[in-house]
């Protein structure tokens, strides 16, 4: 019987099953950090119990770390309470920590894949939404909810639902000026916030093979989106030489091990799916959301659209609320929106190539005025790096802020979030309401997009801008 790669998985880490549909999965790898975690932790000491495998189990700072300068008190005093209970938590139950002083320290979906955390073949669980970044790396991701944490520290295991399969097919080569995040918020926009619900979603086709593990990323973090349980891409080559060497990773004999172990995680042929999708994204162009969730999207040469525009009442409703909350009149030219803020981060763009991507479009250029531009890496490690290279050097000529590790404007659980109207063009996941601050307007988009908008003010087409080459230190 041919098995699909989250079918092979999933088989080889079933324990048992219930009457009403669920299976008790073993967890290879939990990741937790400093917000869901603390009331899991208190479950444990309620009922006298200790983490089962702690060595299983690894703890970061990203949420609430602020991302200036390390030294000084952290100012919020809930996100100060948050760290410092994880840090208790931690030692506590014997589990390894990356706090704010680790030079390993980042986002959890960032340092994940980085540090060799993640691997193909392994279920993964963390206590966020976008734990299906993993997925990119052939891994079985979920995340999974406060209770669920508890379980998982407890037994080592978790009671699930068996999702739907579907087979996201992207064929085609990217125009210049189109990224992966552009194809991700293409789909959404074509099935909406909830055409994925009750599925792990398998990217494939010829698109998806030709793409980088860091693109990958950007598909199977955004997934969740359009309402999947999941997403993940079966490993190659391209996903062992990222993971080879990295600290965590399999080393010697046990490297050689893992991969020929990898290597059966591929779809079988003829294996079935219950939805299939295809895109072909030869004449994508770059897109950015207009509204209040990922599916308000358009082309960034196109308009705003009318209320009138959509069939259903509930969709004109909920359109003409998202345009009073962005400021924005029906018709008016995206090109045409003017911007106050750039953010560039987040576990769905803040990874090496993003930088060097922004990098090569800002170059000898300058941000507009009365613009500000803020460039956050997924990780201390990929800060290091970048400015091994130079990049930091490029971004502070242009104007840009250059700062520490963390989710940042991502979710504004730390100093920095926009205030009330303030617009900003930003490479993160969700733009609804309140998201990035109360009252914040939040216009998604790629990297490139991104960087074009800094340099004008307003929302700009890439495409505008030829990117140059770069002589990296």
């Amino acid at each position: 019987m041919p098995f699909t790669v989250f079918e092979k998985i999933w088989n080889a880490h079933a324990l048992a099953e219930r009457e009403d549909g669920q299976t008790l999965l073993y967890i290879d790898r939990h990741l937790t950090h400093e917000v869901t975690s603390p009331l899991a932790f208190e479950g444990l000491r309620a009922r006298a119990r200790r983490v089962r495998r702690p060595d299983l189990t690894f703890a970061v700072m990203d949420h609430n770390v602020p991302t200036t300068e390390r030294t000084e008190p952290v100012r919020d005093v809930m996100s100060a309470a948050q760290m410092a209970a994880l840090s208790r938590n931690a030692g506590e139950f014997g589990i390894k920590l990356f706090d704010i002083f680790s030079p390993f320290q980042g986002i959890v979906h960032v340092i994940g894949p980085e540090l060799g955390l993640t691997l193909p073949g392994i279920t993964l669980v963390c206590g966020d939404s976008h734990t299906s970044t993993h997925g990119a790396f052939g891994a079985l991701a979920f995340g999974i909810g406060t209770s669920e944490g508890e379980h998982v520290l407890a037994t080592q295991s978790l009671w699930i639902k068996k999702p739907k399969q579907m087979r996201m097919e992207l064929t085609g080569r990217l125009p210049y000026g189109s990224t992966a995040k552009d194809v991700i918020l293409y789909i959404i926009r074509k099935l909406g916030t909830g055409g994925c619900i009750g599925h792990v979603v398998e990217f494939t086709g010829p698109l998806v093979r030709e793409m980088s593990c860091e693109e990958r990323m950007t598909l199977t973090n955004m997934s969740i989106e359009g309402g999947a349980r999941t997403a993940i891409v079966e490993p190659d080559q391209k996903v062992y030489d990222y993971l080879k060497d990295a600290p965590f990773s399999p080393k010697d004999g046990e490297w050689m091990e893992a991969v020929r172990y990898w290597e059966t995680l591929k779809t079988d042929p003829n294996a079935r799916y219950d939805t299939y999708h295809s895109f072909d994204v030869s004449t994508l162009e770059p897109q950015v959301t207009w509204g209040t969730n990922p599916a308000m999207t358009v082309s960034v040469s196109e308009n705003v659209p009318y209320p009138d525009d959509f069939d259903e009442p509930s969709e004109r409703k909920a359109v003409e609320r998202a345009l009073q909350y962005m400021g924005l009149k029906p018709g008016m030219r995206v090109s045409d929106i003017k911007v106050d803020t750039v953010f560039i981060g987040s576990c769905t763009n803040a990874r090496l190539s993003d930088l060097i991507d922004v990098a090569r479009f800002v170059k000898g250029r300058r941000r507009a005025e009365g613009v500000r531009v803020l460039v956050v890496p997924g990780s201390q490690l990929t800060k290091r790096r970048a400015e091994r290279m130079g990049l930091h050097r490029i971004f502070m000529e242009a104007g840009f802020e250059w700062r520490n590790a963390g989710c940042s404007m991502c979710i504004a659980m730390n100093e920095d979030r926009l205030s009330p109207g303030e617009r900003c063009v930003s490479t993160s996941n969700r733009n609804f309401e309140n998201r990035q601050g109360v009252g914040g307007r939040t216009h998604l988009a790629s990297p490139l997009l991104a960087a074009a908008t800094a340099l004008t003010g307003r929302i700009t087409d890439p495409r505008d801008f030829e990117l140059q080459a770069l002589e990296l230190s």
